[in-house]
């Protein structure tokens, strides 16, 4: 079955429905920018009434990783997405993924248009993830709490929502290739249209949805979500 994320939660009548309707996560935007920023102490009484099998992720951009995990803490969310850029130093793009000694799932962002735009990045990326893991010692390999890696149209200066997506096919070696390794996560202009041909191209472990089901920026059209949800059901019963 597809992880289905349905982010940009901004109120509690939406979180519901995104949950009844069958998601399994949903997503909280702590950038201050976005259409879809939701203040932490609204986004904590959201997350209190929520179910517990719900994954509840928060999403940042430009936050230090010390700053996110004392609003994953405050909130009562159970993991964090990061937007990082891919030139900064390896040790600004990995983190702990215990958060005050709570186990917390750790996904990081990447700017899949940007990584497809050119080959030496997309060649970079695959051998990249060739060999994942192969040079840490085995007491220290990511676990489940760190191998989810989402592939998003956002370019590197701004997180997702924007409603573009990137080019599946040209994506789909690479994707291949990290699916050995890690979890692959797709974002970006999905919407109940094109994400079975997305599911189809690409075989993610997961999907993650935003504007696609969207009545405006930031609340959510209950038909788009129920119709995203079976499309996605609809793909997984015809793999």
């Amino acid at each position: 079955m597809t992880w289905i994320k349905i982010c940009g939660t901004t109120s509690l009548e939406d979180a519901q429905l995104a949950v009844e309707a069958g998601a399994d996560a949903l997503g909280f935007v702590f950038y201050e920018k976005s259409p879809r920023y939701i203040d932490p102490e609204a986004a904590r009484e959201v997350v209190q009434q929520l179910p517990a099998q719900v994954e509840k992720v928060g999403v940042f951009f430009n936050m230090s990783q010390l700053e996110a995990f004392k609003l994953v803490e405050s909130v009562g969310l159970t993991a964090m997405q990061f937007y990082l850029a891919m030139d900064q130093p390896a040790n600004e793009r990995t983190g702990s993924s215990v958060a005050y000694g709570k186990p917390i799932r750790f996904y990081l962002a990447l700017p899949a248009a940007w990584i497809l735009a050119d080959e030496a990045r997309i060649k970079g990326l695959s051998e990249s993830f060739e060999h994942w893991g192969e040079s840490i010692p085995p007491e220290a390999r990511p676990t489940d709490l760190f191998n989810t890696f989402f592939l998003d149209a956002a370019d590197r200066g701004e997180p997702g929502g924007t409603g573009k997506s990137f080019d599946w096919a040209r994506a789909a070696h690479l994707v291949e290739i990290m699916r050995k390794r890690v979890r692959v996560v797709v974002a970006g202009g999905l919407n109940p249209s094109n994400v079975i041909e997305a599911i189809h191209t690409l075989k993610p472990f997961g999907v993650d949805v935003v504007s696609g089901v969207e009545a405006r920026p930031g609340k959510k059209d209950p038909a788009k979500v129920r119709a995203f949800i079976e499309a996605v059901r609809a793909a997984d019963n015809s793999r």
